[in-house]
């Protein structure tokens, strides 16, 4: 049959209930509709192109049928959206930047082989030339705001550079040296003409793959409830501008432990912080309470 694959698999449940007799037995894969009308950054995707529209529906099957990781990635987006989509609005970046973190990282603290670090994924020389501290006791990069600040600085400078969004996201993934190589070499300036490397040619269709089934996950046969979600975990911050000496005393004094201390603050990469220079870092601390996962999701009951 060509045009549409359709695979089903069908079981009898243990009550003896075929899958035709109850849907709670129906098992389905299917192909996904490829929308006609899609923006990235406020920017036509040109979906009418054979080569744009399997690129993205490549990205739309891995991602709709890779369950666990897709789950995680809507799971973790209640949890940090909130703190990236504040930053990208104050920094006038399109919302649609947000998909990067997930694309880049799985929205986690994540070191690639390559040593490039933390949701953004940056390398040590560009996460320095964006204003980040990198030391063996303070690597910025796991510091969640300041890497956002970061990366939307780079965005600023590459679409300022480009004129559009498009590539200044190609940009953020194979550099902006890679792109300008093959501006150069194949004399076009638009994403979708260009041949890029695959990790590049797959990236913005994947951020869009990302944009798509979190923007509507049931669309996509994600069905959750409210609670289902990782809360966002309140926080208050204490400045410090001298020596900590020991971390785990530290955390102890503000009425939590090292592990929790360390999961706010995973830009603080040893056990102590010498801070020779007098600088000035807020360290987050937890609200009172706030690690009980019931407090979490009700917190009027802490009150």
């Amino acid at each position: 049959m060509a045009g549409l694959v359709l695979v089903i698999q069908s079981f009898t449940g243990s009550t003896g209930e075929s899958a035709n007799n109850n849907p709670e037995y129906f098992y389905g894969v299917k192909a996904i509709r490829i929308p006609e009308n899609l923006e990235f950054a406020g920017e036509r995707v040109p979906v009418e192109n054979f080569d744009t529209r399997e690129g993205l529906d490549m990205e739309l099957l891995i991602n709709t049928y890779w369950h666990s990781q897709t789950f995680l990635n809507i799971k973790k987006a209640n949890r940090y959206f909130p703190v990236i989509e504040k930053i990208l609005k104050k920094n006038n970046i399109p919302d649609d930047f947000k998909y990067l973190a997930i694309a880049e990282s799985g929205l986690s603290n994540a070191v690639s082989p390559k040593r490039a670090a933390g949701f953004w994924q940056l390398l040590e020389e560009t996460a320095k030339e964006n204003g980040l501290e990198v030391s063996k006791e303070v690597d910025e990069r796991y510091h969640l705001e300041k890497s956002t600040i970061a990366a939307c600085k780079f965005f600023k400078e590459s679409y300022a550079k480009y004129g559009n969004w498009t590539l200044a996201a190609a940009s953020f993934n194979a550099g902006v040296r890679g792109i300008d190589r093959q501006i150069e070499r194949q004399k076009q300036d638009n994403y979708y003409d260009l041949l890029l490397d695959e990790e590049t040619a797959r990236y913005i269709f994947r951020v869009l793959a990302l944009k798509l089934v979190l923007s509507n996950p049931a669309e996509y046969g994600f069905h959750f409830d409210e609670d289902d979600l990782y809360p966002e975990i309140p926080y208050y911050s204490v400045e410090v501008d001298s020596a900590i000496t020991d971390i785990a005393k530290y955390a102890e004094l503000h009425s939590t432990n090292y592990k929790i201390l360390k999961y706010l603050n995973p830009w603080l990469r040893e056990n102590y912080l010498s801070n020779k220079n007098r600088k000035v870092y807020k360290i987050k601390i937890p609200e009172k309470g706030f690690r009980n996962y019931s407090g979490l999701m009700n917190p009027e009951d802490n009150n």
